[in-house]
């Protein structure tokens, strides 16, 4: 069984608050295990570009880019092989993009790959349903249960040959008996059980100790971790006490 590992979302406006959180997290390290992953999205790679990726990983952190490619494949393409370039440990594409896209995708990381010289390739993953959403509030589901339309771009990703999905994790459990135990799942929307925190903008939300055990391959945590007060060990104490939730839901088999 492969052991889950933590992702701290860096969702800030600037480069400065983001390295700082950064740092301050240097100190959470897990045995056997390279540095924590550190995850740039959208607004802080607009805010600081591909030298946030450099930034962070001098620091010793590796880098989930979480873009979510979307567009025609060979802009697809040109935006992957940048993404590698950056030097991106893991990075995504939206699997509604479809077939086509998705292994040009595959192709240009792979080609971007072998001309870096990468002993190892990035991971690159699908977005299937965005974990802000539900059943009833866009119409790209039309209709349809967020479930099942995760299950189904999750294997239209198998088919194309990716490493695995972005999904929630009430839904990594049938990802994985329909796509194989190797078939990686991220899951955003972590929350620890605490009935007062706010789940924000996500809403199938899910607690550490359940997404490992319906099989998630990575939890990424943002504002329960970064915005973690002083009482409760600030933002490294959070980590520490995520992380222990993982081991022990890892090492019992149960939620």
């Amino acid at each position: 069984m492969r052991t889950p590992e933590l992702v701290v979302a860096l969702d800030f406006q600037t480069s400065a608050e983001a390295l700082d959180m950064a740092r301050s997290l240097q100190s959470v390290t897990v045995p056997g295990q390279p540095k924590l992953w550190m995850k740039v999205g959208l607004e802080l790679f607009v805010a600081g570009g591909p030298e946030m990726v450099r930034a962070l990983k001098h620091m010793g952190f590796r880098v989930f880019l979480d873009l979510k490619f979307l567009d025609i494949p060979n802009t697809v393409r040109g935006a992957v092989r940048s993404a590698v370039k950056s030097g991106a440990d893991m990075l995504n594409i939206h699997a509604i993009g479809g077939l086509d896209m998705a292994r040009t995708a595959l192709a240009a990381r792979d080609e971007a790959a072998g001309e870096q010289g990468l002993a190892e390739k990035p991971l690159l993953l699908a977005v299937t349903v965005l974990t802000s959403m539900q059943d009833t509030d866009n119409p790209i589901l039309r209709g349809n249960e967020a479930d099942e339309v995760a299950l189904d771009l999750a294997k239209l990703s198998r088919q194309a040959g990716l490493d695995g999905v972005v999904c929630s994790g009430r839904e990594a459990a049938r990802i994985k008996a329909e796509c194989g135990a190797d078939f990686l799942c991220l899951t955003p929307g972590i929350r620890l059980p605490d009935p007062t925190a706010p789940a924000d903008d996500q809403r199938r939300v899910m607690t550490p100790e359940a997404a490992v055990a319906a099989g998630s391959d990575f939890l990424v945590v943002g504002r329960p971790i970064t915005r973690a007060p002083a009482e409760k060990g600030g933002p490294a104490g959070r980590a520490r006490e995520i992380l222990a939730r993982m081991a022990s839901a890892t090492a019992t088999g149960k939620v």
